[in-house]
């Protein structure tokens, strides 16, 4: 179903949308819609993460809109519920736009929580990360990696089959316990990288992988953070990148910190952005939608260390810069696609069963959790249960 460039008339529209308007592009028609709303209410954004402050502030100075910032701290299952009380409830602070978890979108979807909607620059996302009939599209996303602390490790892994090596006896560690989507995804990814891509074997490859690393004493059976990297006693994590990179501002200075991006098995988590069922201020929605996916607000997104989903057509049209040190290569996979492989939901609801229901037997230790793990200095997540470190709380 495609739902493009259009604008949804109100009472007070009517006349602007039958003549004023009659010769405007589309675009300039969806501005006008969205300024005779006024405003737009979003969800779950907070300022420091993926440069939302500065995107949130753009949007704002660009085409003259207030936001109303609601919950900025929000998880995902709370920004379900806040569509499912605008079902039945008008409420002012009802979000017209979110930003979840994969899981969550495809559950609203079913759900009838969601509207269609199909940017401008639709054709760049890939196929993978998005709904094709527009209820929901990836925004941006982290891949997993390796986070290295090189004062310790002084041989950097490549690839996932470095880490059986000698060089590298208690030394890998997962930055999350089985409840975690960052520890499942990390066992599925290494899991891909053995089974040469087939995806079918990647979960019991994946733990016939970590069953061979610990039988080489090379595992760390603790869950991973910033305090196990630094004293060494996980000196290798496997690891969201997006967090590597904090964890890496962090330190700088203090511990030398390598990132890198595995050369096979390599899998992205994507957060997903969707316009509510009931969105208050729906033009406002499509326009804050054409935003977030406009060359500005992708490479802003790139800037503050979060991947943007449309990557792939902006470095193909060269509009990625380089960061200092780096070259564009980074992103080519060392000669592979630039955008890894993002598994569907039925792939990671399969693989996390396999693998929860097989790690004890096959790779035969548990992951204890430390008491000084802490999740601080994490933000948003893709699980609302965990946060790829210990459980927090509910």
């Amino acid at each position: 179903m495609e739902v493009r460039w259009k604008v949804i008339p109100s009472a007070g529209l009517a006349l602007l949308a039958f003549t004023a308007l009659a010769s405007a592009s589309p675009m300039d028609e969806l501005v006008a819609a969205a300024k005779t709303e006024g405003e737009l209410t979003v969800i779950a954004l907070p300022r420091d993460w993926c440069g939302y402050g500065g995107i949130i502030d753009g949007f704002k100075a660009k085409f003259g809109l207030m936001i109303n910032e609601v919950l900025p701290d929000a998880g995902s299952a709370t920004e379900i519920d806040a569509i499912k009380k605008a079902r039945d409830t008008a409420d002012p602070q009802t979000p017209d736009v979110i930003d979840v978890g994969l899981s969550f979108a495809a559950s609203a979807k079913r759900d009838g929580l969601l509207q269609p909607y199909k940017v401008a620059k639709w054709a760049t996302i890939p196929d993978a990360a998005k709904d094709a009939d527009g209820h929901w599209y990836g925004g941006y996303y982290g891949t997993i990696a390796f986070e290295v602390n090189a004062d310790v490790v002084a041989k950097m892994p490549t690839d996932w089959a470095d880490l059986v090596g000698p060089d590298y006896k208690n030394r890998v560690g997962l930055a999350g316990d089985l409840a975690s989507n960052q520890a499942i995804l990390g066992i599925f990814a290494a899991g891909l990288s053995a089974a040469n891509g087939n995806v079918g074997q990647a979960a019991d490859q994946g733990l016939r992988f970590f069953a061979n690393l610990n039988r080489k004493g090379n595992f760390v059976p603790v869950v991973g953070n910033l305090a196990t990297l630094t004293d060494g006693r996980t000196p290798i994590l496997v690891r969201w990148d997006y967090l590597a990179k904090a964890d890496r501002e962090q330190l700088r200075g203090k511990t030398n910190i390598e990132i890198i991006r595995p050369k096979t098995g390599v899998v992205g988590g994507i957060y997903v952005q969707a316009i509510s069922a009931f969105a208050p201020h729906p033009n406002a929605a499509r326009l804050w939608m054409e935003h977030l996916y406009s060359d500005e607000t992708q490479l802003a997104f790139h800037k503050a260390h979060c991947y943007p989903i449309r990557l792939t057509d902006l470095v193909r049209t060269g509009k990625v810069p380089a960061e200092p040190g780096e070259t564009l290569a980074q992103f080519r996979g060392y000669g592979r696609d630039i955008e890894p492989f993002f598994p569907t939901i039925e792939e990671q609801e399969k693989a996390r069963e396999i693998i929860t229901k097989g790690w004890d037997g096959i790779v035969g230790t548990q992951i204890q959790c430390l008491e000084d793990n802490g999740a601080t200095n994490i933000p948003m997540a893709l699980n609302e249960t965990t946060i790829g470190q210990c459980p927090i709380p509910q």
